[in-house]
C-alpha cells in the first residue's frame, strides 16, 4: 500500500512538473521551465540533479535497481525530465547541451524497453524510437549501439538488430564470435516470428553460416 501510494504521488508530481514545463516553453521562459526539472529531480530522487547528469545511463539504473529489480518508474520519470530539459536547450539553440541529455535519454528508454517496463508515464519503446530518430545524423558511442542493437532484439526487430550488429563489427567494436551468437540466439524461434522481425529464417542460417566462416563482413560490403 505505502509503495503504491509513494508511486501515485510521484507520478503526479511527474506529470505536473512535466505540464508546467510545456507551458514555460510555450510562453518562452525557458529559464523558469529548467528550474521546475531542476528542483524536481533534486527533490524526488534519491539522486540531485547534478549527479544524475553526470552519471551514465548504467550507473542510474545500477543505482535504481534493489535487490535486482529495476525502479521502472523512477528511471522513465528520469528518462522524460531529461527529454525535456534537452528540448529546452535546443529551444535556446544550444545543441552542445542538448545533445547529450538526448543520448542519455535514448539509453535509459532503451533500457527500460528492453526489459518490457510497465507504460506508466510514457511508453518507452516509443521514447526510445523518437529520440533514436532526432539523433538519426550523430554517430552514436559504441556502447549506444550495442545498447540499441539489444533492444532492438528484445523488441523483435532482428533485421534493425543485425544492422547495428555490422556497425558494431565494421567498426571493430564486436567481434565475429557476438555475430555467431546472435544468429543463433534467432535460430530456434518459429519462422513466423522471423519473418515478422524482417530477417526469415533462410537469412538468418546465412548470417549464422557466414559468420562461422569468418566470412560476415566481406558478404556484406
Amino acid at each position: 500500500m505505502l509503495q503504491r501510494d509513494y508511486l501515485m504521488r510521484m507520478i503526479e508530481q511527474v506529470a505536473s512538473a512535466i505540464g508546467q514545463v510545456m507551458g514555460l516553453r510555450r510562453q518562452m521562459r525557458h529559464q523558469e521551465a529548467l528550474l521546475v526539472i531542476d528542483e524536481l529531480l533534486d527533490s524526488r530522487f534519491r539522486l540531485n540533479g547534478r549527479l544524475i547528469r553526470s552519471l551514465s545511463d548504467e550507473d542510474i539504473v545500477g543505482m535504481m535497481t534493489t535487490n535486482g529489480v529495476m525502479e521502472t518508474e523512477n528511471i522513465q520519470a528520469i528518462a522524460l525530465l531529461l527529454k525535456q530539459e534537452s528540448e529546452i536547450y535546443e529551444e535556446m539553440g544550444d545543441g552542445a547541451r542538448a545533445y547529450p541529455l538526448q543520448l542519455k535519454a535514448l539509453q535509459l528508454f532503451a533500457r527500460l524497453a528492453a526489459a518490457d517496463a510497465p507504460k506508466v508515464l510514457a511508453d518507452s519503446d516509443a521514447e526510445a524510437e523518437r529520440l533514436l530518430l532526432k539523433l538519426s545524423d550523430c554517430e552514436l558511442p559504441a556502447a549506444t549501439k550495442r545498447l540499441v542493437m539489444d533492444w532492438q532484439e528484445s523488441r523483435g526487430r532482428y533485421d534493425q538488430a543485425e544492422n547495428w550488429l555490422y556497425e558494431l563489427l565494421a567498426e571493430g567494436e564486436a567481434g565475429l564470435d557476438e555475430a555467431v551468437a546472435f544468429y543463433r540466439r534467432l535460430l530456434p524461434l518459429p519462422d513466423e516470428r522471423l519473418a515478422a522481425g524482417g530477417l526469415p529464417r533462410e537469412e538468418v542460417e546465412e548470417g549464422l553460416a557466414q559468420a562461422e566462416a569468418g566470412a560476415w563482413l566481406s558478404s556484406r560490403e
